[in-house]
């Protein structure tokens, strides 16, 4: 028989902030499951900043979605039906189906996870997923950290930006220097984390609150913000500085072209490298990432932090708060209980 789903689409194209009224949850009915597929009950769902750009017409580095479609995005679920012998029923599954309770998938489209014991399968959209694969490629190939360097994160207290600190300090980071949005998250940011020095960018001028934190300068930038932040970066860069430019979620909502650093000739005087990067074109890395980082976590040498809404109906509400910073850690949507 059929089986049902609840299903967010996309309702229309936002002008700047996406509103509620740009989604619209659904009722489908799918068919049952065919040779080599699978069905998926979710567990939990991700959202993350990069999915503003997937509502915008243009063209992105991932599939924008269309008007009607559901939406998609990283998801963890458990497989209650099964129709392929490389899948079972009972397994974990990665999957990018989010946005939805229930999916029927191509098994050849997930990847089974391993069971952790005392691991949730949320990690794994998370310091053991997509972001915490960001911020190890972004941090150690694009930025090429070494020993000794002091770093500055933009958007410390995300999932990514949080994950890159640590992974700084614990490969012997002269100083991590993060920025933040509220009081609460510098405080986490330097009494949990281990930031050397954190501020709130709402406190002043970016470029004077970095000097007063790194006043000797920095060696590498993860940039996940953009804008004032990347031109604050740039003029605190000692010599040969290197930047891996993650994400610009201060322009992400922008109706208009946002204006770039106005110091850009520093880049030349001071012999910077800015590397833009996706975490996809560097998946060779995903073998040393999970060789080196669970064990930190499973030793408590990482702190990590997880922001969890509940159910479905939250979906939207969840992502609208992440563009707005209401996440500390990772923003996840937990659509059922195990």
């Amino acid at each position: 028989m059929p089986i049902r789903t609840r299903e967010w689409q996309l309702a229309a194209r936002p002008h700047g902030e996406p509103t509620p009224d740009d989604f619209r949850l659904v009722e489908l009915e799918r068919p049952d499951p065919a040779d080599g597929q699978i069905v998926v009950r979710m567990l939990v769902m991700s959202v993350d900043p990069y999915m503003r750009g997937r509502m915008n017409a243009g063209k992105s580095y991932a599939a924008r979605w269309e008007i009607g479609e559901t939406m998609k995005g990283g998801a963890v679920g458990r497989v209650i039906a099964s129709r392929s012998p490389d899948v079972p029923e009972g397994a974990l599954v990665l999957a990018d189906a989010a946005w939805r309770d229930v999916a029927v998938l191509d098994a050849a489209h997930v990847r089974v996870l391993p069971e952790l014991p005392g691991i949730p399968p949320s990690y794994h959209l998370g310091v053991l997923g997509m972001p915490g694969l960001t911020a190890w490629v972004g941090l150690f190939r694009l930025a090429e950290f070494r020993a000794g360097d002091a770093v500055f994160v933009s958007g410390a207290a995300g999932a990514v930006g949080s994950l890159v600190g640590q992974f700084a300090r614990l490969k012997g980071a002269s100083a991590v220097v993060g920025s933040a949005g509220t009081p609460e998250k510098v405080r986490w940011l330097t009494e949990e984390v281990g930031f050397t020095r954190a501020f709130d960018y709402h406190d002043g001028p970016v470029a004077d609150l970095l000097t007063a934190a790194a006043p000797d300068g920095i060696d590498v930038y993860f940039d996940n913000v953009g804008g004032e932040h990347l031109e604050a970066a740039i003029g605190a860069f000692k010599e040969f500085g290197r930047a891996a430019l993650c994400g610009a979620i201060s322009g992400y909502n922008a109706t208009e072209p946002v204006p770039g650093p106005r110091n850009m000739f520093l880049m030349v005087s001071k012999k910077l490298s800015l590397r833009g990067f996706i975490v996809g074109d560097h998946a060779d890395l995903r073998g040393e990432f999970i060789e080196q980082v669970p064990p930190l976590l499973t030793s408590g040498q990482l702190v990590v932090r997880e922001t969890v809404r509940e159910g479905l109906d939250d979906a939207v509400p969840a992502f609208l708060d992440l563009l707005r910073g209401g996440n500390t850690g990772k923003m996840v949507v937990r659509l059922a209980q195990e």
